[in-house]
């Protein structure tokens, strides 16, 4: 039963890389340092479900952690 934790902690983080790298942010240089020239922008369609699955992914890859960490 252990094993599957470690599976799932593995593909989860794995998944969780890809979904952080794909969100998009402003093009310039600032945009990094979070300086970003919008003032308000709201989140939707695709970026908004990619947004809500990196929530997602983050809350199954601490909680498969500390699942391990408990059982383990």
């Amino acid at each position: 039963m252990n094993h599957a934790f470690d599976y799932v902690t593995v593909i989860s983080g794995v998944l969780l890389v890809v979904t952080v790298l794909l969100q998009q942010r402003g093009a310039s240089l600032g945009a990094g340092f979070g300086a970003s020239g919008e003032l308000f922008t709201t989140r939707r369609g695709v970026d908004k479900n990619l947004f809500e699955t990196t929530i997602v992914l983050a809350v199954v890859f601490v909680g498969s952690l500390v699942a391990s960490l408990m059982l383990g």
